[in-house]
């Protein structure tokens, strides 16, 4: 309904209008959100490419004249109200930024603001029809649930020759029958059209076509094909044919954006003198199944690795990082594009880039942000040979980090297994189909050694993200008719893209609990956390303690010395004690909780707190060879927000029985100078030795990755003096030993620059850069050594450190924390070191 001019009124009218505050005409301030008019004449369609027959840029017709929203303000419900003038029950997400293309023409809606419920889009509020600031780079978009309304008629048919578009491309093989290895690599080209299927007229068609194809299948390259065959194929078989035409450059991320043409209905003639256009792709390392695909990839030169993708809850997404001068970054969104984006897609092994993501939407990184104002040709091998900028610190912050989303081959995995039983389609007792050239049947996995590792397998396979957990017991839910145990013994290292590269005891079934009570399950999630070291403050915090032994009793009781501390004669003597802090960043998109709830947690009398988990972190000391000669670990005796980023509140405090975990863009510090953090070094004879640091040893919380769970450092010891350098953050390893939990443990990769430790011939040595003049802090040095060898035990908490000189000169503080829950009018005794 158009708004009413005052002009229209009669004198009796505008007085009453005026005297009711209800009058339709009446203005609003500019500043209010406007309640829109009916919805009578407007039209509604999804526009852009590439996208499906349910989603694109959501553009309306108002007046005759076609237009977009505006994504200020944009949300879900907003989609969901969008959706259903489509056509659709409802919305399953929504896009910003043009993702779909710009639009063209006037701007209809900006901050559109509705509640979900409404009607039509009409009755939501926004600054009015045409009134907006936004420019077509801001055009919202809708993904709409592929389910129809009820009786629903669609009133906004375009004409179907002028809106033709390609939405989906597969190969089809030409040649075999039966069941073939997936994905497919070679075949006949087809395009979805509205009416079906269709092959692709190879006229004209060039390897630019075949590279775009291959990369819309998710394959990072092409190769040559035997045309001669496929023609003299073609002669035998009958073809549908609905586009030619296709002029590609070879940098389109879609075939939608390549020069082409749609045959017309009456086109009697189509394809004379050709066939069907046929492509044979070359799958990525990841997705190589014949031997000859394996040896292929193998033949190419190896070199180092200088891209990767981090925080992505599917295989081809995640964060961009890059590696510069043996550190890894990030990049900044800045001019961040679907050609950059494929460029580093197809140099990791996929295909071309599916969406280009800004505003660190897989989750902010950490540390340096080497690239900013990438702009590929998509031409290019590498994102390095892409022009760019070179950052500095006020150019961008990790908020601008930037991410990609590729496009994958199909391997149909998911159809192989499935969950039964759950709550909600995240979680369920986990089914596996077996049969191989018998006949298929589903069974069940026997619970026996199922944890974390196997169900990130199972939930990447399914689609469904992260584990939340991995249960070996799963009495609760129901198996239906399943009740078969088929599979036993899985072992996975949680890189695996299926279950079928784990390893696993094979046809012959050995399961220790039997019953479909104790089969395994699993609990996915969208999002996880994801916990990274510190590996520099290690470094530069690294000092040896010589403390008596009856300043060691709580350690002795929360099993922190090493085993010969046992026979010593205490009270008299001493341990000889690396120290070092540990700041536990959680760069995931989810936060870190303990696995086990408040009500099992474990009260520490002698410390004064609850462990949450039993083991938080590994300290070893390690031969160059990797034996190990020294050990120590970490209980969580008190997951807490140390600090946090600056847009980000902590959530999480031990004190008075709080909560504990560590949010996301939080970090957690545990003071050098807090019990338990060290390694019992009495033992140990001079020489070079190696420091590792697992946090989450035992993978008992799940993790989005836990490659960078471990930190290693070179060490050398002389007996009174010691040398640590070199730390850096590491990758778990294929061929290393394993653990007690029979989980393998981390090999390392990638250093920073080292610093060395220098130290007088005292029982002290601490680690200090080598720009430091002189190499050991003298400040509070007699203080300190008066309160670690003359004092009784002094509680110490964890705090932010200063400069180590600064640390050393202040006194240890006390802090009530964790107290039981009955204490809430008492005074405890306080922990000596958390």
């Amino acid at each position: 309904m158009r708004p009413v001019s005052i002009r229209q009124w009669s004198p009796w009218g505008l007085l009453l209008c005026l005297l009711c505050s209800s009058c339709l005409g009446s203005p609003s301030p500019t500043t209010a959100p406007e309640k829109m008019a009916g919805s009578q004449g407007l039209r509604f369609r999804l526009a852009g490419f590439p996208r499906k027959p349910f989603e694109g840029r959501v553009e309306i017709q108002r007046a005759g004249e076609w237009g977009t929203i505006c994504d200020d303000d944009f949300t879900l419900q907003a989609a969901h109200v969008l959706c259903r003038e489509l056509g659709f029950t409802e919305a399953t997400g929504w896009t910003h930024s043009a993702k779909y293309g710009p639009g063209t023409g006037r701007i209809w809606l900006d901050n559109l603001s509705c509640s979900g419920t409404e009607q039509s889009v009409s009755e939501c509020a926004s600054r009015g029809w045409g009134n907006s600031d936004c420019t077509h780079d801001e055009d919202a978009g809708v993904i709409c649930k592929d389910q129809r309304l009820p009786g629903f008629s669609d009133s906004n048919v375009i004409e179907v020759e002028q809106h033709l578009q390609v939405e989906e491309v597969r190969l089809r093989p030409a040649v075999g029958r039966g069941r073939r290895p997936l994905p497919v690599t070679e075949g006949l080209v087809e395009v979805r059209l509205p009416d079906g299927w269709s092959q692709v007229c190879d006229n004209g068609w060039s390897a630019q076509n075949s590279h775009v194809v291959c990369g819309m299948l998710g394959f990072p390259g092409e190769k040559r094909v035997n045309t001669a065959f496929y023609r003299l194929l073609a002669q035998r078989q009958q073809h549908s044919f609905g586009l030619h035409g296709v002029a590609c450059v070879g940098t389109e991320a879609h075939l939608s954006l390549c020069s082409l043409e749609f045959y017309r209905a009456n086109d009697t003639t189509r394809c004379p003198g050709g066939a069907p256009a046929v492509v044979s792709c070359v799958p990525g390392p990841l997705y190589a199944v014949s031997s000859d695909q394996k040896k292929q990839q193998q033949s190419k030169p190896q070199g180092e690795t200088r891209v990767r993708l981090k925080g992505g809850a599917h295989p081809g997404e995640g964060r961009v990082e890059v590696l510069k001068a043996s550190t890894w970054g990030t990049v900044c969104d800045r001019k961040w594009d679907l050609q950059a984006a494929s460029v580093v897609c197809r140099e990791l092994g996929f295909g071309s880039a599916r969406e280009a993501l800004s505003g660190a939407r897989m989750g902010q990184g950490m540390g340096a942000i080497h690239l900013s104002e990438v702009q590929c040709s998509g031409q290019e091998p590498s994102l390095w040979k892409c022009p760019h900028k070179n950052i500095t610190a006020e150019d961008c912050s990790h908020s601008q980090d930037a991410g990609v989303r590729c496009n994958l081959p199909y391997t149909g995995v998911e159809t192989k297994i499935r969950l039964s039983g759950g709550r909600s389609p995240h979680e369920g007792r986990v089914e596996v189909q077996i049969g191989g050239l018998g006949p298929l049947r589903w069974g069940l996995i026997c619970g026996d050694d199922w944890g974390t590792l196997e169900a990130m397998v199972v939930c990447r396979q399914l689609g469904l993200g992260y584990a939340n957990h991995g249960l070996q017991e799963t009495w609760y839910w129901d198996s239906g008719n399943t009740t078969e145990v088929v599979m036993s013994g899985v072992r996975c290292t949680g890189s695996e893209l299926s279950l079928d590269q784990c390893a696993h005891h094979g046809t012959h079934v050995a399961c220790k609990r039997t019953g479909t009570r104790f089969t395994a399950g699993v609990i996915c999630s969208e999002t996880a956390s994801d916990l990274l070291l510190h590996s520099a403050l290690v470094q530069e915090t690294a000092y040896i303690e010589d403390r008596p032994l009856h300043m060691l009793y709580c350690a002795a009781e929360e099993n922190c010395l090493a085993r010969s501390a046992r026979s010593a004669n205490w009270p008299y003597g001493h341990r000889r004690l690396l120290r070092f802090s540990s700041q536990i960043h959680n760069l995931g998109r989810a936060d870190f909780r303990p696995k086990a709830g408040r009500h099992s947690w474990v009260w520490h009398e002698c410390h004064g707190h609850y462990h949450s988990m039993d083991i938080f972190t590994h300290y070893d000391i390690l031969t160059p060879n990797g034996t190990k000669v020294a050990e120590g670990h970490k209980a969580s005796f008190c997951l807490e927000d140390t600090e946090c980023q600056e847009d980000v509140s902590k959530r999480y405090e031990c004190a008075n029985f709080g909560e504990q975990g560590i949010t996301v863009g939080c970090w957690d510090l545990y003071r050098h100078d807090i019990d338990c953090q060290w390694i019992d070094i009495t033992d140990v004879k001079p020489g070079n030795y190696i420091l590792q640091v697992v946090i989450n040893p035992n993978f008992e919380v799940a993790e989005s990755d836990f490659t960078n769970n471990a930190m290693k450092c070179n060490c050398k010891y002389d007996g009174h003096r010691i040398w640590v350098h070199n730390c850096h953050i590491g990758v778990w390893a294929r061929a290393t030993q394993r653990d007690q939990g029979g989980r393998k443990r981390p090999s390392f990769t990638h250093s920073l620059p080292p610093t060395l430790v220098l130290c007088p011939p005292t029982c002290l040595c601490i680690s200090q850069p080598l720009s430091f003049s002189p190499p050991f802090p003298t400040m509070g040095l007699l203080p300190h050594l008066t309160r670690l060898f003359t004092s009784q035990v002094t509680p110490s908490v964890k705090r932010p450190t200063g400069s180590l000189s600064a640390t050393l000169a202040r006194p240890a503080t006390r802090s009530s924390e964790a107290l039981p829950p009955s204490s809430a009018n008492h005074h405890w005794p306080l922990r000596a070191g958390v």
